[in-house]
């Protein structure tokens, strides 16, 4: 699969998540039919930064609902802010409410 593809297929994913919502990695993985590729979104949420339209890369976190990305994005703590920003609790780089809070692709788009 071509890598600009796959990263404007995560992008297209990604850009549906509501706001006061979170994904993981591996369910936008599991849902374009890639299952075992987190990393790759992972890797393409890295490079989200120019994507336009743009792509809401704070709502994207590990399977943990940790803010395991929040070093790719400008300055210490921008990637909480915007979550806290949508309503979204995290203490120690985790996610209240994780479970309440996620968003399944493979229920919600159907």
């Amino acid at each position: 699969m071509d890598k600009d593809t796959f990263f404007d297929r995560v992008y297209e994913v990604a850009r549906l998540i509501p706001v006061g919502r979170v994904t993981s990695y591996g369910a936008i993985a599991e849902y374009l039919g890639t299952k075992g590729s987190a990393r790759m979104v992972g890797y393409a949420m890295n490079a989200s930064g120019t994507a336009q339209p743009r792509v809401p890369a704070h709502r994207v976190v590990n399977r943990f609902g940790m803010l395991s990305g929040k070093s790719h994005f400008p300055g210490q703590n921008l990637m909480e802010e915007m979550l806290k920003s949508e309503g979204i609790e995290v203490e120690n780089d985790l996610i209240k409410d994780f479970e309440n809070l996620f968003w399944d692709p493979n229920k919600e788009l159907l």
